[in-house]
């Protein structure tokens, strides 16, 4: 959103004096005037904060009175850095985070030291009676909300969950005696530490303390062990819950900050809150439950219009910022880890990274949020009152604007009512404003022929009833699906309400009956994975979008089953507009890898299962464009080779990087690749035909690259949970399978140089034609291209070269099964093949003195290049490469409907005639005739 210059506050600062209209302040100012000067200047945090709290101990107070005037005496340092300083809101919620993190620490330390010096320290079930160092179970309290998210507001309550890490019993008193459970140790800390942080006296309280989003509520234990929260979260938590959960962080103790359960714990929560899958079942229970929060202020305020300018909880309000955001990481941060930032103004800017809302949007989101959390801390500063509501007053009211830097409240109010309208507009664009409206948008302002979720399912028969024929007999074979009948209430009305939306857009010739059926045929293997059906319900351009691609091509199809959570794709604007760009790829995935990092979840399946959810959605995207005619047969091969250069540079430097046994930093390795990857004509699920090699005379090398080539084989081919990359083929490498997996370069050279006693054969030259470097130094591909050209021109004897290639083009047409009756586009006489054949020696036969044919430009380009060389009559090479191109588009259409790429000859009879005249051009008129099937 551009700024509205009509919104900023005037420039004027604010005057000195200002924080004295709070009746908060006057009222600090006059009962503790003589513990003020105890907290050292600027604003607080821990170092301060630690001989603020020694010096008021030091003058008497114990520690929960000493904790409880630190807290007035950072509120009043707070009121005077915002309202008169104009502190920026991150320097308010850090100071009172760090408050709440110092209390907490301090309360468990003194709570446990009384309780040891009791019972005894905690400990685990492999502990010993003794006490020995080591067995103690540590403590963890857990911040929730804006606690956990480090952004506290100056009147906050604080959400809390208490986690020991193992049940046991305490090792008793110095007499061994007074032992109990550490169920009933925690409790008893638990209650200990509100005593002296929650619980109002003179001096009023710490903080708030809400322990309603432990376990259980209000009805479960005060603590619970690592094993209950797991089970408790595994079982019976809600989706309500992983928002509470996203947030979540251990505050305190400081010193079980570093435990190294504290990982296992975090190794819980993270699959709880984050899905393996894209997730929109989320978007129904943020609904319910900001729905919900909505009633409940509608009743509040009944009667009472003065209730209903909440800043945090109305129409606009905070809360629907903090909803925006969550609802999009839980979507996506299972497959996103870049988005797991607790904090709302750390994750609006990676949401726009990742393409999940516009950039502008993200920074008037931003803008509206730091807006409404400062009103919402001058509101809370006028009475130290836990409330959101604009004050009635008008002198309180003029007195926000003034601090917020307005002349006026005129000017103040426009700037307010502004941005909670514009964070209403995206909230309601996101989520829906009300159950009705949300269920017009899951049927895309149609009629459904269901409810939106209240209604109870429709049985089968019923849906039957109202489907067309065409769709009504696949559907019945539902009768016979255990899972359909297995399915919970909510998704099965999910189900029948994308069939009957499919079933309506049939009717409409907005789809075709081929598509619906696909659809189905899509749906059945999927259906336990709810999140999916929500999707397309969320989302009816994506379904709209998945009939239409579905109805294209079989492949395609095919393809969604094995990878479903590619569909998301579909509701990116960018997917039809933009080709693969590798540097964007790369750098999309360092940023996931350093997010996995940074929550030490980078283990080698979280890395594999990364690379593959990457490559099968970029996959998918130029999958997409092809079957819309966005993009060629030769771009399309083009991106798939760029997308595979790239996923091997990516595995080559994780693997590289993970090798035990490296010797280096950087590796002297090169990779080089043939076939349809060294000509960049890769289809899909096309295998790479890969040699590589490694320059490095250390003497440990050959040992250190075997292990490196055989781990990111591994990586490349392995099968995990998402599916696997590619199969990899080595048998071009010199000797072939008998051959070392891996070749120091200088023998590779020797190898297709001909230098020695073992050198390669005709056929390896024929591949070396299409030979490209993919990865390594610059260096090193400079000398790989030198063996290149140096095979390319070697001198050979033109007819001994023909007749080999002539022999090789026989063998290889033997091997194949093509009805009389039929054309294969590619093994054929007249076929792709030949037009291949014939190139490989034109290449062999006459780079020596044309170099315009050592370059690796594919097939099409050097046929050209040969004519414009006077190699063939005029016309005929570039009538084969018309030809050629011809049989490569329909040998991927064939492809992608999962059809033989077999035709009626007479269909293609022009083709066919273009590449045998190549090919007698080339080998003669009775080359052909030495082939039996021809």
């Amino acid at each position: 959103m551009p700024t509205n210059p009509s919104l900023s506050p005037d420039t004027a600062a604010p005057t000195a004096g200002l924080a004295q209209h709070s009746r908060f302040f006057q009222r600090l100012q006059r009962r503790y005037a003589q513990e003020l000067p105890l907290l050292p200047p600027g604003a607080p945090c821990h170092a301060t904060l630690e001989p603020a709290f020694a010096a008021l101990q030091a003058r008497g107070y114990d520690v929960g009175t000493a904790l409880r005037v630190l807290r007035q005496l950072v509120m009043e340092r707070l009121i005077r850095l915002d309202c008169e300083a104009q502190a920026p809101l991150s320097v308010i919620t850090r100071a009172a985070t760090e408050l709440a993190e110092f209390a907490l620490d301090r309360a468990c330390m003194h709570a446990c030291a009384e309780l040891d010096e009791r019972h005894g320290r905690p400990l685990g079930l492999d502990g010993g009676a003794d006490g020995a160092e080591g067995a103690a179970v540590p403590l963890w309290i857990i911040g929730m909300g804006k606690l956990g998210a480090r952004e506290l507001n100056v009147s906050s309550d604080i959400d809390l969950i208490y986690v020991y890490a193992q049940d046991g019993e305490t090792a008793g008193n110095a007499e061994g005696r007074n032992r109990t459970s550490n169920h009933e140790y925690f409790a008893r800390a638990v209650k200990a530490i509100y005593q002296l942080v929650g619980e109002p006296t003179e001096h009023g309280f710490v903080f708030r303390v809400d322990l309603a989003l432990r376990p259980n509520g209000n009805s479960g234990p005060p603590a619970v062990s690592l094993a209950a929260l797991e089970e408790y979260l595994q079982v019976q938590g809600r989706e309500w819950e992983r928002f509470a959960w996203l947030k979540s962080r251990v505050v305190a103790p400081r010193t079980s900050l570093a435990h190294p359960q504290v990982r296992e714990l975090r190794n819980i929560v993270l699959p709880f809150v984050f899905r393996r899958y894209l997730d929109y079942n989320v978007f129904e229970s943020l609904r319910t439950l900001h729905r919900q929060i909505r009633d409940h202020a509608t009743r509040r305020s009944a009667g009472r219009p003065e209730r209903a300018n909440d800043v945090k909880l109305s129409r606009g309000g905070i809360r629907e910022i903090e909803f925006i955001v969550q609802l999009l990481q839980v979507v996506r941060g299972g497959q996103f880890p870049e988005l797991r930032r607790r904090a709302t103004l750390e994750a609006l800017p990676r949401l726009a990274q990742a393409g999940l809302m516009p950039q502008a949007t993200a920074e008037a989101l931003a803008q509206a949020y730091v807006f409404l959390r400062r009103v919402e801390h001058r509101i809370q500063y006028l009475d130290d009152q836990q409330t959101h509501l604009l004050p009635t007053r008008d002198d309180d009211l003029a007195w926000i604007a003034q601090t917020m830097g307005y002349g006026d409240c005129c000017a103040f109010l426009h700037a307010l009512d502004a941005h909670r309208e514009l964070v209403a507009q995206e909230f309601d664009h996101l989520l829906g404003g009300d159950e009705e409206a949300a269920g017009k948008r899951a049927c895309n302002g149609r009629s459904c022929g269901a409810g939106h979720g209240k209604l109870p399912p429709p049985d089968l028969d019923g849906l039957l009833e109202q489907l067309p024929a065409a769709l009504r007999e696949r559907v019945a074979q539902w009768r016979t699906l255990p899972r359909i009948a297995a399915l919970r209430d909510e998704a099965r009305a999910r189900l029948f309400r994308l069939v009957l939306r499919t079933a309506q857009w049939l009717n409409e010739g907005r789809t075709s009956v081929q598509a619906a059926v696909r659809m189905i045929d899509w749906l059945e293997p999927l259906l336990r994975r709810e999140s999916y059906l929500a999707l397309l319900l969320e989302r009816p351009a994506v379904h709209e979008q998945l009939l239409h691609l579905l109805g294209a091509a079989r492949w395609l199809a095919r393809y969604l089953q094995q990878h479903p959570g590619v569909i998301d794709e579909l509701a990116s604007e960018a997917l039809f507009a933009e080709r693969f760009v590798p540097a964007d790829f790369e750098r999309e995935l360092a940023l996931r890898r350093a997010a996995l990092q940074s929550t030490g979840e980078d283990d080698d399946e979280a890395l594999l299962n990364l690379l593959r959810r990457a490559h099968h959605a970029e996959t998918f995207r130029i999958l997409a464009r092809d079957v819309e005619g966005r993009i060629t047969v030769e771009q399309v091969a083009d991106d798939l080779s760029a997308l595979a250069d790239s996923v091997l540079r990516v595995t080559s430097d994780w693997c590289w990087s993970r090798l035990k046994n490296r010797h280096r930093e950087v590796p002297q390795f090169g990779i080089i690749g043939y076939g349809k990857l060294g000509g960049k004509e890769l289809g899909y699920g096309s295998d790479l035909d890969i040699v590589f090699v490694f320059d490095d005379e250390d003497e440990r090398a050959p040992e250190v690259y075997t292990a490196f080539v055989r781990k990111l084989i591994n990586w490349l081919t392995v099968k995990t949970g998402e599916g696997d990359l590619f199969e990899i083929d080595t048998a071009l490498r010199p000797n072939g399978n008998s051959g070392l997996l891996v070749t120091s370069f200088k023998a590779y050279a020797d190898y297709q140089q001909q230098r020695g006693s073992n050198t390669a054969w005709t056929w390896e030259h024929q591949a070396m034609t299409r030979a490209r470097f993919v990865l390594g130094s610059e260096d090193l591909r400079a000398r790989f291209d030198a063996v290149r050209r140096a095979v390319l021109t070697a001198p050979r004897d033109a007819q001994a070269l023909r007749q080999e290639i002539v022999a090789m083009r026989a063998r290889v047409r033997a091997a194949q099964r093509v009805p009389a009756d039929k054309f294969d586009v590619k093994h054929s006489p007249g076929g792709m093949l030949d037009a291949e054949f014939a190139v490989q020696y034109l290449v062999l036969a006459h780079a020596a003195t044309h170099d315009e044919l050592i370059d690796n430009v594919g097939n099409i380009a050097l046929l050209q290049r040969a004519e414009h060389a006077g190699l063939l009559p005029a016309g005929v090479g570039h009538a084969a490469a018309d030809a050629y191109r011809e049989l490569r588009r329909l040998q991927h259409r064939a492809r992608l409907d999962e059809a033989p790429a077999q035709f009626d000859p007479a269909a293609v009879q022009a083709q066919r005639d273009a590449i045998l005249a190549l090919w007698h051009t080339i080998f003669g008129h009775d080359a052909l005739e030495k082939d039996p099937k021809s």
